[in-house]
């Protein structure tokens, strides 16, 4: 018996309407808030500002040192801002998302959102090329421009999109709100968690913060050239189906009615091998099959009306109501 938690199992019967997000006035003036603090904490590590004291203050303090006990577990929480891991359990609930609701917008969403990751942390990572904390030279230095890859923080950055991306694809506002939180939650708890073990300063953690929030504000600016994807991908999809159904060949049904042969065609193939040489065999089996086929029919006692030429069979002696023939008077 079927249950409501596997009747959820099933796919949708028709695709849900998915109104997409759109770029209104509230979120362009948040980007532009974001986008604007995100080239301050930039410009404040380039001139080695206050902020690069503070990072030094709290790299100095060793966290990891002053809650040792804290060590084992914030090792394993950290994973939840590693891109091969997380892109792997979200893609996964994602595909079942598509599956359920035959569109391919949520994998596409994540899809985008990480490329644009990579794209715009990973040419300012390399761009400013800042050391980490267990790489740093000389005290109070920002560490700009000495081959590093840690300025914004890759892991803090991911977490925010990775997770974020599910409050972005949420179907109700009530939803939406749930998985906001738990988005930042997750994300402001992997970022305090690499100042923790050492890998990042306080400002990278800051920056990675500022790099996520501001691909998932830009996402609706590419939901038209998904859409477009998606239904080319679709077209593609169907153009192959049709010419995988043209070039399969037309099986003729198994079990379908078999052809009878009639009286009249059993008498002529008999007569046509009782004409030519055949085989013993064949002949006698088509013989018998000739004699079952044209064996005198017998008369009814009473006939209403014999047609002329037909020869009735005699009944055996001694039938009830059948006379003897006479027997011929002979001298004694």
């Amino acid at each position: 018996m079927r249950t409501d938690i596997f009747a959820r199992l099933d796919r949708e019967p028709e695709p849900p309407k998915i109104v997409a997000p759109r770029m209104s006035r509230h979120r362009i003036a948040l980007f532009g808030g974001t986008l604007a603090f995100y080239l301050a904490i930039v410009f404040a590590v380039l001139v080695t500002s206050w902020l690069v004291t503070l990072d030094w203050k709290v790299m100095l303090f060793r966290p990891y040192q002053q809650w040792p006990e804290l060590h084992a577990f914030l090792d394993y929480y950290v994973v939840l801002g590693q891109r091969g891991p997380t892109a792997v359990m979200v893609s996964c609930w994602l595909g079942w998302r598509s599956w359920r609701q035959h569109t391919l917008r949520p994998l596409l969403v994540l899809g985008t959102s990480l490329l644009l990751l990579n794209v715009t942390v990973g040419a300012v990572k390399l761009g400013l090329g800042r050391l980490g904390p267990h790489y740093a030279t000389q005290i109070g230095s920002a560490e700009m421009f000495a081959g590093g890859d840690i300025f914004p923080s890759g892991h803090t950055a991911n977490a925010v999109v990775t997770w974020g991306i599910l409050a972005y694809l949420a179907t109700t506002p009530r939803a939406r709100r749930y998985l906001s939180a738990v988005s930042a939650t997750v994300s402001l708890g992997v970022g305090l968690t690499t100042v923790y073990i050492g890998t990042h300063w306080l400002s990278d953690v800051v920056l990675g913060w500022a790099a996520g929030l501001l691909i998932l504000l830009a996402l609706p600016w590419f939901e038209p050239l998904i859409a477009r994807t998606e239904s080319w991908i679709f077209d593609v999809r169907e153009r192959w189906r049709e010419r995988r159904r043209a070039g399969r060949p037309v099986r003729a049904p198994e079990g379908g009615p078999q052809p009878v042969l009639l009286p009249q065609s059993i008498a002529a193939e008999g007569a046509a091998l009782a004409a030519g040489a055949g085989a013993p065999g064949a002949h006698l089996a088509t013989g018998s099959r000739v004699r079952a086929h044209t064996a005198p029919a017998v008369c009814p006692e009473r006939p209403a009306a014999a047609p002329a030429g037909t020869r009735c069979a005699q009944p055996e002696h001694g039938s009830r109501g059948a006379a003897s023939p006479a027997r011929p008077m002979t001298g004694g």
